[in-house]
């Protein structure tokens, strides 16, 4: 009886770690963004954030002339926190307050090319910490077990603020890679229209060159008679 009692309360407790890790996962505040930003256009975008908490932005510029932008970063009250002007990539942190916060990326600055852009918002203290609490009514008479319920869940969202990080780095080299590789194709195609012009531009002048030699040594008489 007594061993019996004994794998009930380990299986409550595995039961409660299982309820706690699906419900940490499932708080994932953060997100990213791949978009087209048409020639001579200004995109905005709006997010919901708590008093108190904590916003991240982070853009990168992966394709188009230049590889720059505008960027705006605007308070619920509409004063501006932070502005980039024809940059390639930036990150901006601040500390929030209770409201709807905008950012824009301007276009508007260049009539021809449009710019593909990347960008990803890390959001922290939005409240999912008191949430992930309530594994704690699901446990009773828990407290003969050697193993704390405590320590596990600490590693748990160790391990969970861990594998957030390495996503979120694995998610910004996808972006260099891209950037980089959209980067060295518009240079493989500028090199390869240059060296077409230059071929083209030396085959005319060795035929001038040919024609004018050719003419520089024809029999006068003959065209006289």
């Amino acid at each position: 009886m007594r061993w019996s009692m004994e794998v009930l309360r380990a299986c409550v407790a595995c039961l409660s770690v299982c309820v706690s890790l699906a419900s940490a996962f499932s708080q994932s505040l953060d997100s990213d963004f791949t978009f087209t930003l048409a020639a001579g256009r200004r995109e905005c975008f709006f997010q919901t954030m708590k008093k108190d908490a904590s916003l991240e932005i982070e853009y990168q510029v992966l394709d188009g002339a230049s590889l720059d932008v505008d960027f705006q970063l605007n308070s619920p009250s509409g004063h501006i926190i932070a502005s980039d002007y024809r940059k390639s990539d930036g990150v901006h942190t601040v500390e929030t307050e209770e409201g709807d916060y905008m950012f824009c990326f301007d276009n508007t600055f260049s009539a021809v090319s449009e710019k593909v852009i990347f960008f990803e918002l890390i959001l922290d203290n939005m409240g999912e910490d008191e949430e992930s609490e309530d594994w704690k009514a699901y446990v009773q008479g828990a407290d003969l077990l050697d193993m704390k319920l405590e320590d596990i869940m600490d590693t748990i969202n160790n391990v969970k603020s861990r594998l957030g990080k390495s996503l979120q780095i694995q998610t910004l080299l996808r972006a260099f890679e891209a950037r980089d590789r959209n980067l060295q194709e518009s240079n493989y195609e500028r090199v390869n229209l240059w060296s077409c012009t230059n071929v083209l531009v030396m085959v005319i002048v060795s035929g001038v060159q040919v024609y004018l030699l050719r003419s520089l040594f024809e029999d006068k008489t003959k065209t006289r008679t």
